[in-house]
């Protein structure tokens, strides 16, 4: 992979690291919150890893099935895939 595209990644993962923890800090707050299809969508644009580890981290959307189920499966959809293509092309 090209190192541009080690950098997007990267960033995608701080935003989706970032977003987790500013919804938590807005439902603590009683705040307008981030839609749970933006998380969503983050998490399945390469955001997974950090989408993952910031749930737990900041236990947040650790009970929706959404979160606990779909972003396991797209963190193993996006380390499978890159395999997958490595090993057929």
């Amino acid at each position: 992979m090209t190192p541009k595209l080690w950098w997007a990644i990267g960033l995608i993962n701080i935003v989706a690291f970032v977003l987790i923890a500013l919804d938590k800090q807005y439902a603590r707050r009683h705040r307008r919150r981030i839609p749970e299809a933006t998380l969503l969508s983050v998490a399945a644009f390469g955001g997974a890893p950090f989408t993952l580890l910031a749930m737990y981290l900041f236990h947040h959307k650790t009970r929706k099935p959404k979160f606990y189920i779909g972003v396991p499966c797209l963190l193993i959809l996006q380390i499978a895939i890159p395999i997958l293509v490595y090993l057929y092309i």
